[in-house]
């Protein structure tokens, strides 16, 4: 179905707090609109009113037709217990609503008192049944897991439709994700960072679809290469400013003309402050040369001459309408808000003194973890490497971490750890900050000698405050939990830096500004990332790809 979803003067926020107002939006067939802005904007705020998930403040969001089939593809993957792979593809998918309707339509069709309206309720459900693609959804499902590497091998092991969602690790469920979108039959899609856990594979899977699409698609991302590949205009919201813009074209295009943009506000209001004090100072001379100039007549004229005094007050009276016509001119200035400094990340890696000149060794090493295999491997870390790792999901990546940093024994073969080994990191579970205690008193745990007032302090310069530090860690999205692990690298001296896919869930201004610290940091970097521009932005010396447990420098 070709449709049209509109929102207009839209009102978005939480409690008491507005996020945006007043915004417009068309999604007509074939847009893909990318949704940017810091983290907090209310780019998920956005996404749930465009899918009727919540009630604006204000405003209304239509589709034309009105029974267009809009999909809304949440940030993290729920996984509820005891639901097969099937069960999740068909939630997500909107066959499984579908189906339910259907059943019921039904039901009430087959009572010996249906009517017409039970008739035409039954026809509108099948309708909706078969446009969502449960009919041979049963059918495709396995061919998708397969082609993403999913499929159930002979001996049983592997991923289908019959498992449990709750046993997949993160990759798997990344993947399971994108097979449900590539399985969805929306007429609108709605896609809220559809990229994390991605491999390099799923990336392009996921762009050849987002560029495939015949509906249109609102998506949020802080891949800057799949923005770059994938959408065809940027609606910004601009926390700082207050605001909301929609540029036009692609996004290399939005980048310069929103810095344009930016300038022009900036050189508006220079412009209109430097007229303002210009004007300020003269009626200020103005209003002096009044004042003297009548003291000064009263001085030379002692003996009241009446012709004297009368030219010394229109004197003074001339010199006051200057001073009233200056000011006229100042109430008349079109008055031009200074643009508000917008709130950035800046921080850098705490440091420590130098580890051993090898950091750590790994000699024929071979890891064993249920089904999978790593290894043998036989690398070495030195002081001061700089290493991107790449590899699918599922490959390795992380056991490597682990085996590298000491964190498991291998099967055989033998690993050993350097000595003064001071050890960063920012995991990919963010496992740091996930508990039920307050982030303030679990930082603090991990960082003692720290005062309570300095702990929030930090906090605070990451974006963290009074709202945040008394919640419990698990209750925060998972950007900020992550901006609490960079954080924690800051307050911690490090020597050895691990980061396992750290631009998940940050925002790109955040995001630029990591690459700026690791620039800065001249210890050892391990960096595990598929963000392919970071990959070309952070100074590395040395690659290596994980593939199927094995390990090749490229």
């Amino acid at each position: 179905m070709t449709a049209t979803l509109v929102a207009k003067d839209l009102a978005g926020g939480y409690a008491a707090r507005t996020l945006f107002e007043g915004l417009d939006l068309t999604v007509a067939p074939g847009d893909v609109i990318g949704l940017v802005g810091v983290n907090g904007a209310g780019k998920s705020t956005l996404l749930r009113l465009l899918a009727g998930v919540d009630e604006p403040l204000a405003g209304t969001v239509t589709t034309n037709p009105p029974d267009a089939f809009v999909g809304w593809l949440p940030q993290e993957h729920e996984r509820i217990a005891g639901e097969t792979v099937a069960a999740y593809v068909a939630r997500r998918t909107g066959c499984a609503d579908a189906t339910a309707d259907m059943d019921r339509a039904a039901e009430a069709l087959g009572a010996p008192d249906a009517g017409d309206a039970a008739a035409e309720r039954y026809s509108v459900a099948l309708e909706r049944w078969l446009a969502s693609g449960a009919a041979d959804l049963e059918e495709r499902l396995p061919v998708v897991l397969g082609e993403l590497g999913l499929d159930v091998t002979a001996d049983g092991a592997g991923v289908g439709p019959d498992s449990l969602m709750t046993a997949l690790s993160g990759g798997q469920a990344a993947r399971v994700g994108l097979a449900a979108l590539l399985l969805s039959r929306f007429d609108v899609v709605l896609l809220d960072e559809p990229t994390n856990d991605l491999d390099l594979d799923g990336l392009d899977r996921l762009e050849q679809f987002v560029r495939g699409l015949r509906g249109g698609a609102v998506l949020v991302s802080h891949d800057r290469e799949f923005l770059a590949r994938s959408v065809t205009a940027v609606l910004e919201l601009d926390l700082a400013q207050s605001s909301h813009r929609l540029f036009g074209g692609g996004y290399e295009a939005f980048l310069e003309e929103r810095e344009i943009a930016r300038q022009h506000k900036r050189d508006a209001y220079d412009e209109y402050a430097a007229t303002k004090a210009d004007l300020v100072s003269r009626a200020r001379t103005q209003r002096e040369w009044s004042s003297q100039g009548v003291r000064n007549a009263m001085k030379k004229n002692p003996d009241n001459d009446k012709i004297r005094r009368k030219a010394a007050s229109e004197s003074s009276e001339k010199q006051a309408q200057k001073v009233r016509q200056m000011e006229s001119r100042i109430a008349r200035l079109d008055e031009v808000e200074e643009p508000r400094k917008e709130w950035q990340l800046a921080f850098t890696i705490g440091s420590a003194p130098r580890s051993s000149a090898v950091v750590a060794t790994l000699s024929d090493a071979v890891y064993e973890q249920g089904d999978f295999t790593l290894g043998p491997v036989s690398l070495q870390v030195s002081g001061g490497d700089r290493i991107g790792i790449t590899g699918p999901n599922g490959a390795g990546k992380s056991t490597l971490l682990r085996a590298l940093l000491g964190r498991t024994q291998p099967t055989s073969g033998s690993a050993s750890l350097g000595s003064s080994v001071a050890v960063g990191e920012v995991d990919q579970a963010r496992a740091a900050f996930t508990g039920e205690q307050p982030l303030a008193a679990a930082f603090e745990e991990l960082v003692p000698e720290m005062t309570t007032a300095d702990v929030r302090t930090l906090l605070a310069k990451f974006g963290l405050k009074a709202d945040h530090v008394g919640r419990p860690s698990s209750a925060l999205s998972p950007g900020e939990r992550t901006r609490a692990g960079l954080a924690l690298l800051q307050a911690r001296g490090v020597n050895v830096l691990v980061l396992d896919e750290p631009t998940n869930h940050l925002d790109l201004a955040a995001i630029e500004q990591l690459e700026q610290a690791l620039e800065a940091y001249d210890g050892t970097l391990l960096l595990v990332t598929h963000d392919r521009r970071m990959l070309d932005t952070v100074r590395l010396d040395r690659r290596w790809r994980v593939e199927a447990g094995r390990v090749t420098e490229v």
